[in-house]
């Protein structure tokens, strides 16, 4: 939170006066960056966002981060000092600990639990009316964060300011509907608003269930007609979902891109393995070799938030 108020002091203090802020964040920099957002709107030392971006938000995570805290206190043992970790991996990633300590998996509950403490007093004193838009992308399947949180603890309480969220289906033509969860299948089902909202809900969804390509259904604030828009985009083969690490990633991103550019070849090509051979094996999890880790609409989300942080003519 400390190095966050840094960082928008010094761009604030490098960009000339008038110029819009803009402050965007993926996972818990989303939870930190609208956390920023909430601070600025009853403390006049802080400068205040024009817009904020988040991509899969740490509003709300799993329970079972709220009880991690009792998992590690064997580890004032000297003999239990393991379980200061709730995993302890090979560090082949270049960009992020493989390993998880579960101090780290305590402070992701922390952060959102007081965002959404502070959400629930500023609405109650009137001054979460002055929030700025909120335009956020999150995948309807998502195994760390909360999909419903965004929805139920953020957007059913913003102010009618142009705010967005936008929601990315499952591959309705991937033709393993037999093994989808009953959970996932009915996730969007649940997702979906009832009646007219305050802010624009937009699916990013198949055209149909025998058909990869997707298409963008949008439903503005106030309204219950949707409009529907052609991307000129499709699910890649074999892919059934986004997830939680995927959206920010384009497909050509050398680590985590399914298609990764050679010319950013990092040694380690991880979004574009398929393997197949023995289990334990390996010193990684299958699970984490077949999640998705790059956006095939990428090209789209990165369109959608130039729309509204491109600067003034």
């Amino acid at each position: 939170m400390a190095a966050v108020r840094l960082a928008v002091r010094e761009a604030r203090a490098r960009v000339p006066a008038g110029r819009p802020l803009h402050m965007m964040g993926y996972s818990n920099g989303g939870a930190l960056a609208l956390k920023f957002t909430l601070d600025s709107l009853t403390d006049s030392r802080l400068a205040r966002p024009d817009r904020v971006v988040l991509l899969s938000p740490m509003i709300g995570v799993t329970a079972f981060a709220r009880f991690t805290g009792l998992a590690g206190l064997p580890a004032f043992l000297a003999v239990f000092a393991a379980a200061s970790w709730l995993d302890i991996l090979p560090e082949f990633n270049p960009f992020k600990y493989n390993s998880f300590p579960v101090n780290a998996a305590r402070q992701s509950h922390r952060l959102p639990t007081a965002v959404q403490g502070q959400i629930d007093a500023l609405s109650a004193d009137g001054n979460f009316g002055r929030m700025p838009p909120v335009l956020t992308f999150q995948s309807v399947v998502d195994a760390i964060v909360s999909t419903r949180a965004v929805f139920t603890g953020l957007y059913a309480r913003l102010p009618a300011n142009g705010s967005e969220l936008v929601l990315f289906d499952l591959n309705r033509n991937a033709k393993v509907g037999p093994l989808f969860s009953q959970g996932a299948t009915s996730a969007i089902g649940s997702l979906q608003p009832r009646g007219a909202q305050r802010f624009r809900f937009t699916l990013v969804t198949n055209a149909s269930p025998d058909s990869a390509e997707v298409v963008e259904r949008s439903t503005p604030a106030g309204s219950l007609a949707a409009a529907e828009i052609e991307l000129g985009l499709a699910w890649p083969r074999g892919v059934f979902s986004l997830s939680h690490i995927a959206l920010p990633f384009p497909p050509q991103d050398g680590l985590y891109g399914n298609e990764p550019d050679p010319a950013d070849d990092l040694g380690l090509q991880l979004g574009a393995l398929a393997v197949r051979g023995e289990r334990g094996v390996l010193v990684t999890s299958l699970d984490s070799l077949t999640r998705v880790s790059a956006n095939p609409f990428f090209a789209y989300l990165a369109g959608r938030i130039g729309e509204v942080i491109r600067p003034a003519q």
